[in-house]
């Protein structure tokens, strides 16, 4: 059974301000405490073609990968989908955004399905997709906060 993942976090800042950081790809490996790097590869309106590039793991293995991502400004949401898929058969995200009394939530979904030779299962890429996405949101909201407060 594929995997399936539903994250999200709420940032006391502006909608414009959360869409503007999070969506500044080029500025991903400052934001995001995983990504080495960002190479843009290609660009087409809203749709950007990119590889990312992850610090080494715990065993030294570097991985990376390119993605597609499209925004879509006016109905507040992102897709995207790994074009080099690596051990997923698949890699779906959608993210959204919304205005809250408190500011600005901001979800991610993803769907995706393990290769039979990736180093691990559906469950356990949820698991590893979950506890993952808690850490960047967090780290996110911290940034993103910070930087609303010194508007």
């Amino acid at each position: 059974m594929p995997g399936h993942t539903d994250n999200e976090i709420v940032i006391a800042a502006p909608l414009d301000l959360v869409w503007e950081i999070t969506n500044d790809l080029e500025n991903w490996p400052q934001l995001f405490s995983e990504y080495a790097s960002v190479e843009v590869l290609e660009r087409d309106g809203d749709r950007v073609t990119f590889r990312l590039t992850m610090h080494p793991d715990d065993d030294g293995k570097v991985w990376s990968w390119v993605s597609e991502r499209t925004t879509d400004r006016p109905s507040l949401a992102v897709r995207a989908r790994r074009v080099e898929p690596g051990p997923f058969e698949f890699m779906e995200i959608h993210w959204e955004y919304s205005e809250v009394p408190s500011g600005t939530r901001m979800r991610w979904v993803q769907d995706f399905a393990m290769k039979p030779t990736a180093p691990v299962d559906d469950d356990g890429m949820v698991n590893h997709i979950n506890r993952n996405s808690r850490i960047q949101m967090q780290l996110i909201r911290e940034k993103v906060e910070k930087k609303a407060a010194e508007l």
